[in-house]
């Protein structure tokens, strides 16, 4: 099955896509500005707001029991198809005022148990998971025409069948993921566009036989008319990956965003010989470089990303055969991003003076790629942050699956308490430095989770291209808006203008 676009919007793919970065960093607010700042240029540039997939439900959640200002997540949900679902959720989790400053968030049925059939909390952690992807779309898309997408982790497998399906039933025009080889999704995209069951093939480690996670959505809601199949965008590397899912995956792969070692958030490993620079980052090499005229050969768009945020950038992509770029930083530090302000400001500040330091740490993620992460005082990059924190994993995205001996999956964390990942078949040595992302990245967004010991730290990534900020930026102006960060990319690139062009009015 292929897109249900409008014959009209058939072509219109996007000139710029703005990333789906961190849980809560690309939020329904920052897609929606995206998305609306960039209608002043449909005619010539296209451009995409993306909202992030990880950890949606929690930010449903924890907004709901923050007061949910503005009534948004309420309005989202009296639009969802399913109001008995709907009803649940509310009247569960909302407050109708703020959470008590230091009080717990209520906990969330653990992902683990969506691999037990007769789990007990199995059904309403999936109508977490299939409203909370409706929600952050839906409003996203609230109001306007214009194309949004929705952002994944291939790593984060155990979730997918239901958030996809979330995403859809709001109407999600393009899915978009990374951090691992997403062959399965064009298959299940279609699937569930037509009503159908899916199942979702698990990377289980010391597994003896085959593991998957299914989804019928008949178990939840009557079929009706066939959902939009929503444009894959398959978020890789390099060329070969590429040429591999053109061929080989499940259904048809509508195009490639080629991230390279500058983008935030996680990275491919290097390719061939595995080596640390003097900081204990990974090296890359020119195996690493995606080969362009290859991309051109599979007649797919591509669009460059890492170190592409500027007119110059953009119009060099175009060039070299892109359709466009793919911009996450300049984007996160934007006013309308998820980023808690105080992270925000002194990371603008920071980069606007020149002295923002990001490294790529090979062992911070527990997914075992490569993070980018600023290195800011009070956050995670900080050892002694680190150190005090108690290891712990309550929200599971980035857990491994194992074959336990009696041919069950269970899953592990190498962030969780060493005792405990040993116990359950990791090693020791694969803990050491992993941070608990999962967590962390939610509180950069203010909705961490409180400990026995106090809130968790937040982390933030960020890439290692922020030369942009002097272009946004003064000595009296310390933020932009979605909007200028659009018009200095776009206008700058169609009229040749470069640093400092002005962008007219949007």
């Amino acid at each position: 099955m292929r897109n249900s676009f409008p014959a009209s919007q058939e072509a219109a793919y996007p000139t710029l896509i703005q990333g789906g970065m961190g849980a809560g960093v690309s939020n329904w607010q920052l897609a929606r500005a995206v998305a609306l700042a960039g209608v002043a240029y449909q005619s010539h540039a296209p451009v995409l707001g993306v909202v992030s997939g990880t950890g949606i439900h929690n930010l449903m959640v924890n907004r709901l029991q923050d007061g949910d200002p503005g009534g948004h997540i309420q309005r989202a949900i009296e639009a969802f198809p399913l109001p008995a679902l709907g009803e649940m959720i509310l009247e569960k989790y909302h407050r109708n005022v703020k959470r008590p400053s230091g009080s717990r968030y209520r906990f969330l049925p653990k992902l683990s148990e969506l691999l037990n059939e007769h789990a007990r909390d199995r059904m309403e952690l999936i109508a977490l998971l299939v409203c909370g992807s409706f929600v952050e779309v839906w409003l996203a898309k609230e109001g306007h025409q214009a194309p949004i997408g929705i952002n994944y982790l291939e790593k984060a497998q155990l979730p997918r069948l239901f958030e996809l399906f979330g995403a859809m039933l709001a109407g999600v025009d393009y899915v978009l993921m990374g951090a691992g080889i997403p062959s399965q999704i064009p298959g299940v995209l279609d699937r569930l566009a037509s009503w159908q069951p899916a199942t979702y093939r698990l990377d289980v480690a010391e597994a003896t036989q085959r593991h998957e996670i299914s989804f019928d959505p008949a178990t939840i809601m009557p079929a009706g008319p066939a959902l939009k199949r929503p444009r894959f965008l398959a978020i890789i590397a390099s060329h070969v990956l590429a040429k591999a899912l053109a061929t080989r995956a499940s259904g048809f792969v509508d195009g490639f965003v080629i991230e390279g070692s500058m983008a935030g958030g996680h990275n491919a490993p290097p390719r061939g010989q595995y080596r640390l620079n003097a900081l204990g980052e990974p090296i890359y090499g020119e195996r690493d470089i995606a080969d362009l005229e290859e991309l051109r050969r599979l007649g797919r768009p591509f669009w460059l990303a890492g170190g592409y945020a500027s007119p110059e950038r953009l119009r060099e992509a175009i060039e070299q055969g892109a359709r466009g770029i793919q911009v996450g930083t300049m984007f996160a530090y934007s006013d309308e991003s998820g980023i808690r302000a105080d992270l925000k400001a002194e990371l603008r500040d920071r980069a606007f003076r020149g002295d923002l330091v990001v490294i790529a740490d090979p062992l911070a993620s527990p997914s075992g790629f490569p993070f980018q992460v600023a290195q800011l005082d009070g956050t995670l990059s900080d050892a002694g942050i680190y150190d005090a924190r108690p290891r712990m994993c309550s929200l599971g995205y980035l857990v491994q699956p194992y074959e336990t001996p009696t041919g069950a999956v269970g899953v592990r964390c190498s962030a969780e308490p060493v005792s405990a990942y040993v116990r359950k078949g990791g090693r020791a040595e694969d803990a050491v430095g992993r941070r608990c992302i999962c967590n962390a990245l939610l509180a950069t967004t203010g909705l961490g989770e409180h400990t026995r010991v106090g809130v968790e730290p937040p982390i933030v990534t960020s890439g290692r291209d922020y030369e942009f900020v002097r272009h946004l930026m003064t000595e009296e102006k310390r933020s932009y808006t979605a909007e200028e960060a659009i018009g200095y990319l776009l206008h700058g690139a169609a009229t040749g203008g470069g640093p400092g062009a002005g962008a007219p009015p949007v």
